[in-house]
């Protein structure tokens, strides 16, 4: 198995050099730790496990014109390049094409726990001082206004509509952000959720208040 987790993380470290920072080599590493750190109290296939934390934003369709087959495609030629079963191989493409927020509607209704982790764990590195971050970054990156008190959040946008959305970095938090500890799958996750969200509710009073001044 470490071989090809070994394996694995040079071919990602190598595929996301200058990627953008919220969606780079240490996005993956966060998520592929937490992937673990959560695993270990579930019972579960830890090797389909941390490839889909390290494959799961392989070629994230935001950079690559919304081509949502563009990472699978990629993960299977490569695990194929190592001679990994094709039916494993299966289970971590399945993880990355259910991974995303985005297709929450959309995926069937019994998950494996498998990627009910890796979910969590990409939920997890979403929200709290990193997630903050990496929304301010990507907002950045999008060049998207910081905060226009006249443009109301969007909640519970269409898929289609999530995708073109250019909205505000604040309107981001209500739009997903503050949503997410609502969807974890596992308890573990939940537990880990809860000071992160806090900390996001106490970033966005003070926000306001050096905002208007106050």
């Amino acid at each position: 198995m470490s071989q090809i987790i070994d394996k694995t993380t040079d071919f990602v470290k190598e595929k996301l050099q200058g990627a953008e920072a919220g969606h780079d080599w240490y996005h993956i590493e966060r998520v592929w730790k937490l992937s673990k750190k959560i695993s270990e109290n579930e019972t579960c296939d830890a090797e389909i496990v941390e490839l889909g934390a390290l494959l799961h934003d392989i070629a994230d369709p935001k950079f690559h014109n919304g081509d949502e087959t563009l990472a699978p495609k990629v993960a299977t030629e490569f695990l194929q390049s190592l001679n990994f079963p094709s039916d494993r191989i299966e289970k971590v493409a399945f993880i990355i094409n259910n991974v995303s927020f985005k297709n929450t509607h959309e995926a069937p209704e019994h998950l494996p726990i498998e990627l009910k982790i890796v979910q969590d764990a990409d939920r997890i590195d979403a929200i709290g001082a990193i997630g903050i971050a990496r929304t301010f970054n990507f907002g950045g990156f999008k060049n998207n206004l910081m905060y226009d008190p006249n443009i109301p959040p969007q909640v519970g946008m269409s898929k289609e509509d999530y995708k073109k959305s250019n909205g505000t970095t604040i309107n981001h938090f209500y739009e997903k952000l503050l949503l997410l500890k609502d969807l974890l799958n596992t308890d573990s996750a939940k537990e880990i959720a809860k000071e992160r969200h806090q900390f996001m509710l106490n970033f966005l009073d003070q926000f306001y208040k050096e905002w208007n001044v106050d």
